[in-house]
């Protein structure tokens, strides 16, 4: 068993002008990543200039990430990148944001290479990565994956290089600002992430360790959730401080425990209804969970994910995803092709601890 978890990671109010100096410590000239809009509104952006202005750190900011970032922009920020010659890159958002900064850091690095080499299984160095989160979901500050789009295959993957972050600022004042849908479509994501990394191939007494506090974490605010959807106010209005930290909390650690483990089938049949169907990542992962559940073939392990999150039975978890994430549709055509694809996917089915058949895999549509 092996725990390798290397991010330095902060977590509290303020936590990028409190840290300033580790974040400066990173580079002399750093590439700002962010989205267009979110970080600007919940003022991550403003803090990290900031930051970086009082430690007489130059910077240049690329903020065109789009959502489920494609290789066409990781290549766009990357031309900028070298031509600024910068020498380290900050992640600032939710997961499409922190995932393109990896990816971008490991092609500014290696400015010779084309973007093929993405997904070439290779030893290359990347650039100092620090990440900012906004959203409480992928857990991307703590990971070492980053998921692409890639538009000639109609899907999503993650690239084949491992780059953790150096620096994680986690502050969940910048959760304030989510939307509604945003808000408990990222946190079902992390549910998945603890979820898919409990019920894995890869699990050990170790790492179910992260996915056991994770768990436990979402029993305590899962019923808060809940009400902030059937009210159908935005976040700031309804939920606690405490319960921003709680999802941030929930979030890293989720993402500490598919460091160690990947994660499963849910993932693997999301990407497919992400891209083609425009479904957020985190709704497309959760309705699979409950079929996940369900067919899952150890059911002791099982009742003890539903003893944590505190569901008496894979019933009332499925009620409740139901009224969190509301259902979706999917097309005969596309769930065949969806099937079909995680069949062929090897890296999904080898975390999958039995042998899936087709008919039940088929059965996890509702």
């Amino acid at each position: 068993m092996q725990i390798y978890m290397p991010t330095n990671i902060y977590s509290e109010n303020q936590c990028v002008r409190n840290h300033s100096k580790e974040l400066a410590a990173l580079g002399n000239k750093a590439l700002i990543v962010t989205g267009k809009h979110s970080s600007k509104i919940n003022g991550s952006l403003e803090d990290v200039q900031k930051a970086l202005q009082e430690e007489h750190i130059s910077f240049v900011v690329f903020d065109s990430i789009e959502e489920n970032p494609s290789i066409e922009t990781v290549m766009a920020a990357t031309e900028i990148g070298i031509k600024e010659n910068v020498d380290f890159v900050i992640g600032i958002g939710g997961g499409s944001p922190m995932d393109a900064a990896k990816a971008i850091a490991l092609m500014i690095a290696n400015p010779q290479e084309k973007e093929d080499v993405l997904y070439e299984k290779r030893e290359l160095m990347a650039l100092p990565v620090a990440e900012i989160p906004t959203t409480a979901g992928t857990g991307s500050e703590v990971t070492p994956y980053a998921i692409l789009t890639i538009h000639a295959r109609r899907t999503k993957q993650s690239i084949s290089h491992k780059i953790y972050p150096r620096l994680a600022l986690i502050d969940s004042r910048y959760l304030k600002s989510a939307r509604l849908n945003t808000l408990i479509d990222t946190a079902v994501d992390a549910l998945a992430h603890l979820i898919e990394s409990y019920l894995n191939t890869n699990a050990n007494a170790y790492n179910r360790m992260y996915a056991e506090k994770g768990l436990l974490v979402f029993a305590e605010i899962k019923e808060e959730l809940m009400q902030c959807r059937r009210l159908g106010k935005e976040p700031v209005l309804t939920l606690t401080d405490g319960v921003f930290d709680r999802l941030m909390q929930m979030a890293a650690t989720a993402g500490m425990a598919i460091t160690h483990t990947g994660t499963s089938l849910p993932h693997g049949l999301s990407y497919p209804i992400t891209y083609e169907m425009k479904v957020s990542h985190g709704k497309a992962v959760g309705i699979f969970l409950p079929g996940f559940l369900k067919y899952y073939q150890q059911r002791e392990d099982v009742q003890s994910v539903l003893d944590r999150m505190g569901f008496e039975n894979v019933e009332a978890f499925t009620e409740y995803l139901d009224a969190l994430l509301g259902k979706v549709e999917i097309s005969d055509k596309l769930w065949q092709e969806d099937v079909k694809a995680i069949m062929e996917n090897q890296a999904k089915l080898k975390n999958y601890p039995f042998e899936m058949e087709e008919e039940t895999l088929y059965a996890f549509r509702r």
